[in-house]
């Protein structure tokens, strides 16, 4: 190639004014997928497991193996599954955190 412009990275002109304070970058990172997301949520269930109540561990042995299927599951069961362990993950506080802040990225990317 002969000639031309190239230019790769930043490139800011500024012509008179004042303040001028830098560069936003509005670089986005890429959002994970509903399977990674869905994976999230399976493994935080399943540590959270071991700190709830023996009721609280049917209703998460009943919503993971949904969850496990990922994005293949039946979309108002994994709902239900995702609300269930939200539901847990509220009620203890702030070790179940982790797990609903995972549970609501599902949800968003769902749709609700």
């Amino acid at each position: 190639m002969t000639g031309g412009n190239y230019h790769f990275g930043d490139e800011v002109n500024i012509y008179g004014g004042s303040g001028h304070t830098g560069i936003a970058h509005n670089h986005h990172a890429p959002q994970p997928t509903l399977e990674e997301t869905l994976r999230t949520v399976v493994e935080l269930a399943r540590a959270l497991r071991s700190e709830v109540p023996e009721e609280d561990r049917a209703s998460i042995d009943g919503a993971l193996p949904v969850l496990a299927d990922g994005p293949s599951a039946e979309p108002t069961t994994r709902r239900r599954s995702l609300m269930a362990l939200a539901a847990i993950a509220a009620t203890v506080g702030s070790i179940g955190q982790p797990l609903l802040e995972s549970v609501r990225a599902a949800l968003e990317l769902i749709g609700r």
